[in-house]
């Protein structure tokens, strides 16, 4: 029987309202209680606040809230002591987790490699843990506008040569319920994640840095289709086009009722069907799916391929986004298109 503790004090000064401040999206405990729900791990997911404002963001996110006392909702209240404190009062669990409300990098496989590597050691605990980005070896302090280094003794010293010092990762704690003592780096076992995907976040400047590292890290198709378009735009040699004439054209990631492109380029035939500029064209996207409706008008134009033009897409094109003439259609086609073309304006 595992148990998850998620700690979330309603006093931020630094950062108000922090736990639930919106970050890409959604409140930032939001991800913490998603990915502990997503591991599949847990018999019961609790959220233990001194805030009303908390409890109602953890109860839409279908998880229970225990309301801490006073005496644990001040600014020197530990986040340890709060642990402890709700495993006192959750009975009959063999492992408890502790995950920080302030943890949207925290990924399955690491709670889960927490809690299998706990089961098979003697320790008390495992908890997150990552490399410091610079030797500490090698820092100083600054007296009276002047650096003193802390370590003189290490000045020298190239930084390979210099052993390689761990932190506390910020993520997650997981507890033998059995063992009596609190939590202590000595003796216990780190998990190790890497540096991108752990931030504190304890300011302003820290939660702008974090919102900035997930987009990066969440890069999707949308983000894919961006840097392709970034590309095209700066485009300086296209080809020629007239109408009747088909391109592949990159049209981008779509939705709902839009049909998508295929390939990195996200690549799609489309026909001109009226030239605007020397670089646009109002075209028509086509498919090679056999569509009937008003919606669409089917014709063969190549290899005896039946195409269907898509109506309901039809809508302006830069010619920079073409990446290769695929062919052109006879003016019997063009004249029968244009037919069903104004029923379609008609309906």
């Amino acid at each position: 029987m595992n148990l998850c503790i998620i700690p979330a004090r309603g006093g931020s000064k630094r950062i108000p309202k922090k736990n639930i401040k919106n970050f890409c999206g959604k409140p930032l405990i939001a991800y913490s209680i998603e990915v502990a729900k997503k591991s599949k791990l847990f018999d019961k997911i609790v959220v233990s606040t001194d805030s009303e404002e908390i409890a109602e963001v953890a109860k839409q996110y279908g998880v229970e809230v225990q309301i801490r006392p006073a005496e644990l909702s001040d600014d020197y209240a530990g986040s340890i002591d709060v642990f402890e404190y709700v495993i006192s009062k959750n009975s009959g669990y063999n492992y408890a987790c502790m995950i920080y409300a302030t943890a949207p990098f925290l990924q399955v496989k690491y709670l889960k490699e927490g809690l299998e590597k706990l089961q098979k050691n003697e320790s008390c605990f495992s908890f997150s843990a990552t490399t410091y980005d610079f030797p500490i070896q090698r820092g100083f302090e600054i007296n009276d506008n002047k650096a003193k280094m802390i370590y003189p003794e290490f000045m020298k010293t190239r930084s390979q040569d210099l052993p390689e010092i761990y932190h506390d990762g910020g993520q997650f704690y997981w507890k033998k319920v059995e063992c009596k003592e609190t939590f202590k780096f000595d003796g216990n076992l780190p998990i190790l994640i890497p540096r991108y995907l752990v931030q504190d976040i304890d300011t302003m400047e820290d939660f702008i840095r974090a919102e900035n590292m997930y987009k990066a890290i969440q890069k999707d198709e949308f983000d894919e289709w961006n840097e392709v378009k970034k590309g095209l735009h700066k485009k300086e040699n296209f080809l020629k086009f007239r109408p009747r004439d088909i391109f592949f054209m990159s049209v981008g990631q779509n939705i709902g009722g839009e049909v998508y492109g295929k390939d990195k380029l996200f690549l799609r035939p489309v026909l001109v069907y009226k030239k605007l500029t020397k670089t646009t064209f109002l075209g028509i996207p086509l498919t090679s799916k056999i569509k009937e409706g008003s919606y669409f008008f089917q014709f063969n134009y190549k290899q005896n391929k039946i195409s269907t033009a898509l109506f309901h897409q039809m809508r302006i094109f830069d010619i920079r986004r073409a990446d290769y003439f695929s062919g052109r259609i006879n003016m019997n086609i063009w004249e029968n298109l244009n037919e069903a073309l104004k029923k379609f304006f008609e309906f």
